[in-house]
């Protein structure tokens, strides 16, 4: 049987790029790793992101909802708990707001990293995967369009950096820099 995730480094924290979710989950399972997994669609600032993680990886109530709290909670709070055997962690669609902007996302993204260095010294594999969100349009009802078609860009997509150089075949940036 093919070990899954073995082409990705066991501390890491990356794009979710060619996996899906459902792919991820089978891989915890199959690891026997813990599967976290926060869909941050509906957060609009920090502290939405906050609650939506602390809400769906099941954060004790003493989760003091900010970044320290994260990294505590992540890290000293489940070693203390016993031995693990590794995450698996999603952070899909991360908001790419104004009131959560590229500092946020990045503070939020380095959180991540230092979890996965807490759990690399402790042998531990800890993979994070992220996408962020591409702020959503109208919809064609709030236009006052007769129309039932959604437009194209309310939906949610990956934009990591990759995906953005690779969007059209047209960017000549992307082929004189690609080795």
């Amino acid at each position: 049987m093919d070990t899954p995730l073995r082409t990705v480094r066991n501390n890491i924290v990356q794009s979710i790029r060619a996996y899906t979710v459902k792919e991820l989950e089978a891989a915890a399972v199959q690891l026997g790793h813990h599967f976290l997994y926060a869909n941050l669609a509906s957060a609009q600032n920090k502290q939405d992101v906050l609650d939506l993680i602390g809400q769906q990886y099941t954060l004790p109530s003493t989760f003091g909802k900010n970044f320290d709290a994260l990294y505590d909670n992540m890290t000293d709070v489940v070693h203390k708990s016993g031995p693990q055997t590794g995450f698996i962690v999603v952070l899909e669609h991360i908001p790419t707001s104004p009131k959560f902007d590229k500092e946020a996302r990045e503070q939020l993204l380095d959180i991540f990293r230092d979890v996965a260095d807490f759990w690399a010294d402790r042998k531990v594999p800890f993979r994070c995967f992220y996408s962020f969100s591409v702020a959503r349009a109208p919809k064609a009802a709030d236009l006052q369009v007769a129309t039932d078609e959604p437009i194209l860009t309310d939906k949610l997509v990956d934009v990591s950096p990759q995906a953005l150089r690779m969007s059209s075949p047209f960017n000549a940036g992307y082929w004189l820099t690609a080795a």
